[in-house]
């Protein structure tokens, strides 16, 4: 599993925490000293099934300061996937990935449900 988390944000300590506290066997990366790429963003978006604000961090400084609620329904799909590629504080955050399954933000039942998959 890949573990992208931002260590500041309480969210993702929560899901740290969480997935330690199930002996979770992850890969843990820095969304910002490492941010996701356009292509990983767009496999991860397709392979989420989610809509693609799913993957913004909407109530991030960032997002509101550049105003991205007006204009991200103008934008294309691969003009979104670049700007969430310039900087790891636009994308929403915690995400775990594993296998075919992606999750944004924390929510412990989900992932705990996707921590039994693996069982």
């Amino acid at each position: 599993m890949l573990f992208l988390e931002y260590p500041k944000c309480s969210t993702c300590k929560k899901a740290k925490n969480f997935l330690d506290s199930k002996s979770a066997d992850y890969e843990d990366r820095h969304i910002v000293e490492c941010n996701p790429t356009a292509e990983e963003l767009q496999k991860w978006h397709e392979m989420s099934g989610l809509d693609i604000k799913k993957f913004f961090n909407t109530s991030g400084m960032l997002y509101k300061s550049m105003n991205l609620k007006d204009k991200l329904p103008e934008m294309s799909l691969e003009e979104k996937y670049s700007l969430l590629a310039t900087n790891g504080m636009l994308v929403k955050r915690p995400i775990l990935i594993r296998d075919n399954r992606v999750l944004t933000g924390f929510k412990e039942a989900e992932w705990a449900e996707l921590l039994n998959e693996e069982n």
